[in-house]
This record gives C-alpha cells, structure tokens and sequence, in this order.
C-alpha cells in the first residue's frame, strides 16, 4: 500500500514552539523515520518558525523528488504582485501553499483575495488552518475560487484541544464536504485524545468526516515532530485500528487521494 504522510515539517534551525520538538527536524531524520515506518513520501509544511525552511523545503525536493514535496508559505504582511506568487509556487518541489491564519479577520476581509487569485488562476492547491468560527468562510472561498484544491488541516483541531471540545465545530467542518473543491487533513488527531494507544475515542470523530468526505478527501497525515508516539504506530492506528477503514477506503486515505488532490504525479 502507499501511504503518503499528508503533513509534515522539516526545518533546519534551532527553536519549535512548545508543542513541536524543540530541535531541528532535518531531511535525514525524516528519511529514517520514513524508511521504518513504510511511508513512501511525505508533503512537507515547511515551518513557519524558521525563516529558512522554505529554501531547505525546496533543496530537500530538488535532493529527494520521489520522497518530499512541499506545500510553502510566505509572509502575509504586505501585498505581493502575482508573479511573486507565480515565482513561488514554480520553485522545485512546490505542490502549493499553507498558512495558519489565526486572526479572525484574515479570510473575511479580503485581505488575502490576491493570494487566492493567483492560486485559483494556476490550479494549485491551499491548505488552512483557521479559527473554527471562519470555517464557513471557507465555503464562500470555495465557490468563489473552484479550480483551488482547498485542504483543511488538522480537522481544524488546535494541537491542545480535547475530546469532546477538540470536536465541538464537527458539523460546521462536515457541511464544508458539500463543496467538492475542499478536503480535510486527518493530521494530529491522537492529540486530540484522552486516552492511550489506539486512542479508540478518536475513532467515531473519524468515522464521522470520512461519511462526508470519502476516501477522495480525508487524508491520513501525523504533523509527527508534534506526536508523542513513533511514526510506524501513527500509520498503524490508522491501519489496524480503524475496522470501518478497509480496501480501497483504506488505500486512498492513507495516500493514493492526497497525490492526487496534490497534483503530485505517482
């Protein structure tokens, strides 16, 4: 089976925020991970807190084209022309792009509508992380700029959230599968737990996205530097834990859809 890691971050310099590893998280050590885990490639976010990981985003592709690509981002603080963007996203590797936008106004004031246009105009791919009271704005996103793939990360679970809480905006992210241009990322979710390994109690949260969203549009990732167990038991509680995910379901969330929602050619 190929399973593809839908986010991860590679980052060169010292410093992480709290939730991630407080040290560097390099090509090297990803490939290892990667090699005793069975992941064929992973879709690297480059991290946002080291100014130089969209350079070592691009060299770990350039180095490794069948094993990483990236899904980049850059500052937001002041309008860029549209070749900017086009430069961008026409760097080796670059699949599209990733932000978190944790200010509220950030998606409905549009501020940002010269991001999306550029993307909407060359087909490539957004994912977000955003507040979860935005999130039908992502569906006025959607119809406003159809030929961008939309991917929303994590469920839209904050990295310090709790069951039952983490999943208090559930129905707001499953009304989002109406629009067809828009997938969830199935990344982080054991944090979202309170139990141990499997973390049975993340399963019926799970079950309920992938009713909406398919195998098409639920794709299976670890944001792993921010995981407390290994990455081979990441892919297992995905595989051997989840008895509803099976066959052709099980292939394409833990890989085979996000090449494909990605445009990365297999």
């Amino acid at each position: 089976m190929l399973i593809i890691d839908a986010q991860i971050h590679l980052w060169a310099n010292p410093g992480g925020p709290p939730h991630h590893r407080q040290t560097p998280y390099t090509v090297e050590d990803s490939l290892r991970d990667m090699d005793e885990a069975g992941i064929a490639r992973s879709a690297n976010c480059p991290a946002i807190w080291d100014a130089e990981s969209n350079d070592y985003a691009v060299a770990a592709a350039t180095r490794h084209p069948d094993r990483f690509a990236t899904l980049g981002w850059f500052a937001l603080g002041e309008t860029r022309s549209p070749e900017f963007v086009a430069d961008f996203l026409d760097q080796p590797g670059m699949l599209g792009l990733r932000f978190v936008l944790m200010q509220a106004e950030a998606l409905a004031d549009g501020k940002l509508d010269w991001v999306w246009e550029v993307a909407n105009d060359l087909g490539q791919p957004v994912a977000l992380m955003v507040p979860k009271p935005l999130l039908p704005e992502l569906g006025i996103l959607a119809r406003r700029y159809p030929r961008i793939n939309w991917v929303v990360d994590h469920l839209d679970i904050g990295p310090f959230e709790k069951l039952p809480d983490a999943a208090s905006h559930l129905d707001a992210l499953i009304s989002l599968a109406e629009h067809s241009n828009i997938a969830v990322k199935a990344s982080g979710t054991p944090s979202m737990s309170n139990q141990s390994y499997p973390f049975a109690d993340v399963s019926p949260v799970l079950r309920r996205v992938f009713d909406a969203y398919g195998r098409e549009r639920m794709f299976w990732g670890t944001d792993f530097t921010r995981m407390h167990i290994t990455l081979r038991e990441c892919v297992d509680m995905f595989t051997e834990h989840l008895p509803w995910l099976k066959g052709d379901d099980l292939e394409g969330v833990m890989g085979k859809s996000v090449a494909s929602w990605l445009n990365w050619s297999l």
